[in-house]
């Protein structure tokens, strides 16, 4: 049974309409007027959000952002949809947004999807590290992970699915390129990532280790960079966007996945990596919210914070892997200009870097 969807659920309004990125005003404009058709074409005003690594994000408004009714447009990145499953991604927008934890979706179309535009700004590097901002991070976060699978049901985190299923995505790429790959720069490149054989072995390694943690499966963002939570200093609150990643998973993943993400995208640099004082304020904010959350008493103690600290450490390590071999897929598929072969190697010496260390962190 399918935990993330709701059988009541009106279905998704879908417009048949593919935008091509080369003309884009002209296939919003398409869209707009099934979506918004009292809008007025000279009216509609347009504001390029990100051209994210992945994706394109458009604000489509009339008269101002902030007033109801403005629409975000989010344009597809060229062969996305080889490892995101974009119908899990449109459960995940409602099964959020039921939850007050996120903004209501309006359709999808052939390359992309329209939702609600969600006020305030996008959090920049700085402020992930004020205490009044990062509790607030913490607690969103807390009350995510409270949210139940609506069938009751238990449920499998989707990391190592997800993860040999990039493996598989790697090794047709490796076969099916290998004769054109011999006559370009690029393959000279790939040669310095772990070869395919090396990162399966390590994803055993990782899963043995990682399987024997008691950390919950539960809702998680799974991709909370700076860039996906939204913050609205008026009303002192933060909300998480942009669900591609999104599904059930171990907690201790979706928390040691937003502490990798303190060393930025661009130019990754680990001694950005939150100190031990702030995770365990954060943590402790954390266990707060997703206590109170699930019903329970919301006095944390040390203990809890200590024991989840480690969980989180030894689940950072699966967050580095993680995006290593999604980067080293989007250097071989991905049309945007980006160096995924530097972020990989960034993502994948920093789990090499700390493997033993995390590994051996015991409660004692």
């Amino acid at each position: 049974m399918d935990c993330g969807s709701s059988g009541a659920r009106n279905p998704l309004l879908h417009v048949d309409i593919y935008i091509d990125e080369h003309e884009r005003d002209r296939g919003i404009l398409d869209l707009l007027r099934r979506l918004r058709p009292h809008w007025k074409a000279p009216d509609i005003q347009m504001k390029t959000f990100t051209e994210g690594i992945t994706n394109q994000l458009i604000g489509c408004y009339v008269g101002s952002l902030q007033e109801p009714g403005c629409v975000l447009v989010r344009l597809y990145g060229r062969m996305t949809e080889l490892y995101v499953n974009r119908d899990r991604e449109v459960e995940m927008f409602h099964v959020f947004h039921a939850h007050g934890c996120g903004p209501e979706i309006y359709c999808s179309f052939q390359n992309g999807i329209c939702y609600e535009f969600v006020k305030g700004s996008v959090l920049d590097d700085q402020l992930l590290r004020q205490p009044s901002i990062y509790r607030l991070i913490a607690a969103e976060m807390g009350k995510i992970h409270s949210i139940q699978p609506e069938c009751g049901l238990p449920v499998e985190p989707i990391l190592w699915t997800k993860m040999s299923h990039f493996l598989k995505l790697m090794q047709s790429s490796i076969n099916s390129s290998r004769a054109e790959q011999r006559c370009t720069e690029r393959a000279a490149a790939l040669q310095e990532v772990p070869s395919f054989e090396t990162l399966s072995l390590e994803m055993e390694s990782l899963k043995r280790h990682l399987s024997q943690i008691d950390s919950p499966t539960v809702l998680c963002h799974n991709d909370l960079l700076t860039k996906n939570i939204i913050y609205n200093d008026k009303e002192g609150m933060v909300k998480f966007i942009d669900y591609e990643y999104a599904d059930y998973n171990y907690q201790a993943f979706d928390i040691g996945n937003h502490f990798n993400e303190f060393a930025g995208v661009n130019d990754v640099d680990y001694s950005l990596y939150p100190s031990r004082e702030l995770q365990r304020d954060w943590l402790t904010a954390y266990l707060e919210s997703y206590k109170h959350g699930t019903g329970r008493e919301v006095t944390v103690t040390q203990t809890e914070v200590t024991q989840l600290y480690i969980q989180v450490c030894k689940f950072s390590l699966a967050s580095n892997f993680f995006w290593g071999l999604w980067a080293i897929l989007q250097s071989r598929f991905s049309s945007i200009d980006f160096d995924f072969q530097r972020y990989a190697m960034s993502r994948l010496n920093y789990y090499f870097e700390k493997k033993e260390e995390y590994f051996g962190l015991t409660m004692s």
